[in-house]
């Protein structure tokens, strides 16, 4: 046997899985016309886990310096910030 584990799915797969599900969630809200701030902070704040994850798995910032990753997460938040303070006004 050796030292690899044989995973059903790999991990990439199952964070592309999960990205669907989110997906999939914010086009459920989009069709059903749900728009309280509630539902867009929640909104919200999948989309940012979803670039986090991508960033994490698919750009292998999860082993890259502390840097990169405080980079990227600063964009994330400043764009969220960005689309929370357009959607306010």
């Amino acid at each position: 046997m050796s030292d690899k584990q044989h995973y059903w799915l790999q991990p990439c797969t199952t964070v592309w899985l999960f990205l669907l599900l989110l997906t999939g969630f914010a086009l459920g809200v989009g069709k059903l016309g749900l728009s309280s701030h509630a539902v867009m902070t929640a909104l919200l704040l999948t989309t940012v886990w979803k670039g986090q994850l991508i960033a994490d798995h698919f750009m292998a910032l999860r082993q890259a310096p502390s840097l990169w990753r405080f980079i990227v997460w600063g964009w994330l938040l400043v764009v969220a910030l960005g689309v929370s303070l357009a959607y306010s006004f």
